[in-house]
């Protein structure tokens, strides 16, 4: 398949006037004139650099990769339709319909934007974090713009220590057997699933805590819970973690809400104010 340079920058650039930023978790400062996105902002969200963009939107550089284009559909807020015909302006072939996967449900993406002062996240079965709002990412970390196995949960909780560090010492236990027993039920409704078997075989040989436990065959889907967040700028929060199912059945909507009676609400509050934005994925890396 053959690149068509001037489609793809012309696509880009009118998706990129589209995209409010607001919509995309950002700050609307008194100076902007750009109705959309500016280029530095896209590059930032689908994390590349602002240069490669340009050069994309100017009709130059490399071909983008698959990789590349599947985080330019999400920064840009594109739909199924409209991510199929990016795949094929950069020559590339549309990622294949399947049952399970990470194209978003449209009607979640309206969900998280509705929700400004509610942490959301929008995660597949695998673990995969398919989108958050803006308290998501201050609460949690933005990982939407980051690599395939940084955007999964399960991958970061056994390779990546700091993502440990967000949550109790005494309770490191109870989340690595609900990742893997959660994980085990995803699988084994994912038969043939080259994806799902990928994932399973990379922990496994990147965590043998993650082989012990897989090897347990424990089988639990995770459901709603209380959980407690050790965070850096509003310290320990307590939230209830409300797990609902999308209108796919792979795809699960996660709320973090304050308990009643707590001061979770104030604390949320605070972290609107100043966290916004400043914890990303490269501050827990």
């Amino acid at each position: 398949m053959t690149i068509d340079r001037a489609g793809l920058a012309d696509f880009l650039r009118r998706s990129r006037d589209r995209v409010r930023p607001q919509d995309a978790g950002l700050p609307v400062g008194p100076r902007r004139r750009t109705p959309g996105l500016r280029r530095e902002e896209v590059a930032q969200l689908a994390g590349m650099s602002a240069d490669y963009y340009i050069r994309l939107e100017q009709g130059r550089g490399p071909q983008p990769s698959p990789e590349m284009l599947a985080a330019l559909a999400r920064a840009l807020r594109l739909s199924d339709d409209e991510s199929d015909h990016l795949h094929l302006l950069a020559g590339r072939r549309p990622p294949a319909a399947r049952t399970c996967g990470d194209r978003l449900h449209p009607g979640l993406l309206h969900l998280l934007d509705q929700l400004p002062t509610t942490p959301v996240q929008v995660v597949n079965d695998l673990g995969d974090v398919l989108a958050q709002n803006a308290m998501a990412e201050a609460l949690l970390g933005g990982v939407c713009s980051v690599s395939e196995h940084g955007r999964n949960i399960v991958w970061r909780w056994f390779t990546d220590p700091a993502q440990r560090a967000a949550y109790p010492a005494d309770e490191h236990d109870y989340y690595s057997r609900l990742h893997v027993a959660d994980l085990r039920a995803a699988v084994g409704g994912r038969t043939g699933d080259p994806a799902a078997a990928r994932l399973v075989r990379r922990l496994r040989e990147a965590s043998e805590e993650f082989g012990a436990l897989w090897d347990l065959h424990e089988v639990a889907v995770r459901r709603s819970a209380r959980m407690r967040v050790l965070h850096p700028l509003i310290g320990p929060v307590d939230l209830d973690c409300q797990v609902l199912l999308a209108p796919r059945g792979d795809q699960r909507v996660i709320l973090y809400t304050p308990p009643v009676g707590s001061d979770a609400s104030e604390r949320l509050a605070l972290l609107k104010v100043v966290g916004n934005g400043q914890f990303t994925a490269a501050d827990s890396a």
